[in-house]
């Protein structure tokens, strides 16, 4: 019950107890005691239930993989010596998680539960979640909502603070990766030092996770008390720039969630074969990164209605971010981890498009690198920026994220004829083959 109701109820006791008074009136005189002990005794029994009440969630994995599947508990308790006769328990979840088609998130059992608490109980809420889909989710708070018997005054708060679980995209092994710069290998010298000679070393460094054990400078080890690695002289060209187009413009909502899960699972597919490889990669992408969305403050807040504490909990929806996503280039596992997480976490967003988040970026990518624009549809301005950094001297490859071979046709036939390799990417069984040469043209 809310504040308004509580003062029409006590306006309505205090009119009987009037009348009873003054025309004598035994019944309205009871009614209105009885009233009074109803709508008092109510506000405090909800008053005591609702802060004797608190819950726990039990700690849970962070990341999980496409098929896998964990457990939630949370551990609910009434701190008081005064049994709690109601206490609706429910732990949110985003809609569109669970919901809407293709589910991420597949639920087996229940997130909502009603519970009586005897005087120091503990309870526990539990089900098991298995992940279907890539993505960063938001699981929690959990909504304590308990009120008197009568129904006449209602309290709502967030209790357990939720838990956030990264589901990382699938990863399909490539039977060959032709995508390489067409530029000479040989003895010439680099901007970026992707790719190192070991005959040419040019000083020393403190060793990394992820440096080979075969460049440890056992020298200079000796004597300082602590690894150092040999630095070589960079002589080759290798490696990828992995472009993203995640703009809503270029990426229609029929074709969603599919098509972008798609093209991220090539992408870690690529990314997975270059680190195995020992080749550099990095990322560009206009998506947005879901963790700007997360709302992580208000969990221990009191709450008139239960759609305020619902609303205070839940992940944000929007997000004005239009800064580009960038992982920059760099080998070894620890960097494809985080690139690995990093694709988990993209979602289409309204920011700029891909054009002009290239131009905007082109100061921070390797010019070392083969730049592989991974789209699904691509207009005039695309088309004639990718056509200028191929003829400065890019090497550039565009993967077409389309089913329809028609579609593919019409927006391969601009960068073919401006003699850029364009691949064609269906489905995800085709994502095995999607990095070998398709069509000639570089």
């Amino acid at each position: 019950m809310n504040q308004r109701s509580t003062l029409f109820y006590a306006a309505l006791v205090a009119g009987l107890l009037l009348s009873g008074m003054l025309f004598g009136a035994s019944l309205w005189l009871l009614a209105a005691y009885a009233g009074f002990v109803m709508i008092g005794g109510g506000l405090w029994l909800s008053s005591q239930w609702h802060r004797s009440t608190f819950a726990v969630r039990q700690p849970g994995p962070t990341e999980c993989e496409i098929g896998g599947s964990f457990d939630v508990q949370v551990d609910v308790t009434n701190s008081s010596k005064l049994p709690v006769a109601w206490l609706l328990v429910e732990d949110l979840l985003p809609f569109s998680a669970y919901k809407q088609p293709p589910a991420a998130l597949e639920i087996d059992g229940s997130r909502i539960e009603v519970m009586l608490l005897r005087g120091g109980e503990t309870r526990s809420l539990s089900y098991r979640i298995t992940c279907r889909r890539r993505g960063y989710f938001q699981i929690g708070p959990t909504v304590l909502e308990t009120g008197d018997l009568m129904g006449l005054s209602r309290r709502y708060r967030l209790g357990a603070s939720p838990q956030y679980i990264l589901i990382l995209p699938r990863v399909v092994a490539l039977t060959g990766y032709d995508i390489a710069s067409a530029r000479p290998i040989g003895e010439i010298q680099i901007r970026d030092a992707l790719i190192q000679d070991p005959t040419r070393m040019m000083g020393i460094r403190h060793w990394q996770l992820g440096d080979p054990m075969r460049s440890v400078h056992w020298p200079a080890t000796a004597r300082t008390g602590t690894l150092h690695t040999k630095i070589y002289e960079p002589t080759t060209i290798a490696g990828a720039t992995l472009v993203l187009d995640l703009h809503r413009d270029t990426n229609p909502q029929h074709h969603e969630p599919i098509r972008s899960d798609l093209a991220i699972t090539l992408a870690a597919s690529i990314a997975a074969a270059l680190h195995d490889l020992n080749q550099p990669f990095s990322l560009l992408t206009n998506g947005r990164d879901s963790v700007d969305r997360i709302r992580d403050e208000g969990f221990a807040t009191d709450f008139r209605t239960r759609d305020a504490a619902k609303a205070s909990g839940a992940m944000k929806d929007e997000n004005d971010r239009l800064r580009p996503v960038i992982v920059s280039s760099s080998r070894g596992p620890v960097h494809y981890q985080e690139l690995l997480r990093q694709l988990a976490r993209l979602e289409l967003s309204d920011g700029l498009p891909i054009a002009e988040t290239i131009i905007g970026a082109q100061s921070r990518l390797s010019r070392d690198t083969t730049l592989i624009v991974i789209l699904q549809q691509s207009d005039a301005s695309t088309a004639a920026m990718l056509i200028g950094m191929k003829r400065r001297g890019w090497a550039v490859t565009v993967i077409i994220n389309s089913q329809d071979i028609n579609s593919y046709i019409a927006a391969a036939g601009p960068y073919q004829a401006a003699s850029i390799q364009t691949l064609h990417l269906t489905d995800e069984s085709a994502i095995a083959n999607a990095a070998r040469k398709a069509t000639a043209g570089r």
